[in-house]
């Protein structure tokens, strides 16, 4: 018989992450009938909850998808055969909504920076300018893959300025720092439980605005009756609606002790805990002579910290070691990231400070085991400093 693996003790990845206590009691409460009562009471308050949270006037939209296919359904509906796609590409997400739009769109203008940069608002400007025949622009906020940030409100600016609709994908940075679709003027606004807000990750939490349901409405090709339909899941808050296939219940639940914590919390404290221990990972880094990916600290993400890996090393080998000597795991890059980075979250329970010091230890102690002259020390010093300066 093959040995089991054992169990990590502490998940410190890109996400998935750690589900709060209290998100895992709300998980446990009975599973209710979707067409009861109380339950389509129960769904219609979550939904007005998560629009609360996203801070926009209407109903939330709840898939019962994990965002990437959400993404997925957000191209679908949104873009028409007749539309020209302005696609925002600083990382491996960025790049891949090219790939979902082109079987929808009639043509597609890329704006693609290096993979540790981010999107010049002044290259979409130019963008405009040159093709006034853009309709729909896709951002990424936080491209997990490089722990780096777009300016999203800049952006959103000059997209609304022209007449466009903007899709942006908030998926690991809402909930963790201030980013909500009126800010960015986001048409489209795409968002999960699985990531800041420590919940379950099965679901898509989405804004839609009323400029992108009229595009919606008259795209010939928007779909119905499926799994990528925005308009099937239009009406489904309303507890005086059904819905178009079976909720997942109990994910509803987590969700709804996920949006409880945050209120609870408050906002404002969720996002300053993910950013302090983010600053601190960063310091610790530096401070142990490693090089973070992010070309300039100024787009390094407060959600993930992402660490260049040194020369002459395997990421693979490094993740190894971190989970085998001290049961903590981090994550690699992604496609064109792979193998050049390791990356480090900072999302929901575990975006507290202490466990800044925790990634540090990991990631030395496994650089030292391979041979690396890596002063950990020195990292959690710097780390300790930022935490209680």
């Amino acid at each position: 018989m093959a040995s089991k693996i054992k169990e990590p003790v502490i998940t410190l990845s890109a996400g998935p992450v750690a589900a709060y206590p209290r998100v895992l009691r709300a998980m446990s409460r009975p599973v209710q009938y979707d067409f009861d009562p109380w339950f389509q009471q129960f769904y219609e308050d979550v939904t007005l909850k998560c629009a609360k949270a996203l801070r926009t006037k209407d109903p939330a939209l709840i898939l019962q998808v994990e965002p990437a296919p959400g993404i997925e359904a957000a191209a679908a509906s949104l873009i028409s055969p007749n539309d020209t796609v302005l696609n925002l590409a600083s990382g491996v997400y960025g790049k891949g909504f090219g790939y979902w739009s082109a079987r929808y769109h009639k043509d597609m203008v890329e704006i693609e920076v290096p993979y540790n940069e981010a999107i010049d608002p002044g290259q979409v400007a130019d963008a405009f300018r040159k093709r006034p025949d853009i309709k729909v622009v896709s951002l990424v906020h936080h491209d997990t893959p490089s722990g780096t940030i777009n300016p999203a409100r800049e952006i959103g600016t000059i997209v609304r300025e022209h007449d466009g609709l903007l899709i942006v994908d908030a998926v690991s940075s809402f909930g963790g720092m201030d980013i909500h679709p009126d800010d960015c003027f986001a048409d489209i606004f795409i968002t999960g439980p699985g990531k800041c807000l420590g919940a379950a990750p099965g679901l898509t939490i989405m804004s839609v605005s009323d400029r992108a349901w009229k595009h919606i409405e008259a795209n010939p090709k928007a779909p119905f009756a499926s799994v990528l339909s925005l308009k099937d899941w239009k009406n489904a808050w309303s507890k005086e609606k059904p819905f178009p296939f079976t909720p997942s219940v109990a994910e509803i639940n987590g969700l709804d002790g996920a949006l409880d914590q945050y209120f609870d919390e408050g906002p404002e404290n969720v996002w300053r805990r993910h950013a302090l221990t983010a600053r601190a990972c960063r310091a610790g880094i530096k401070a142990m002579g490693l090089e973070l990916w992010a070309k300039t600290e100024s787009i390094a993400s407060p959600t993930c910290t992402a660490v260049r890996v040194p020369a002459g090393v395997n990421d693979e080998e490094i993740i190894a070691a971190a989970r085998a000597q001290f049961g903590v795991v981090l994550s690699s890059g992604r496609n064109d990231t792979k193998g050049k980075l390791i990356r480090i979250g900072h999302m929901g329970p575990v975006a507290e400070p202490i466990y800044a010091t925790v990634a540090l230890t990991a990631l030395g102690g496994a650089l030292r085991k391979l041979g690396r002259k890596v002063d950990v020390a020195a990292g959690i010093e710097a780390a300790l400093q930022v935490i209680q300066g």
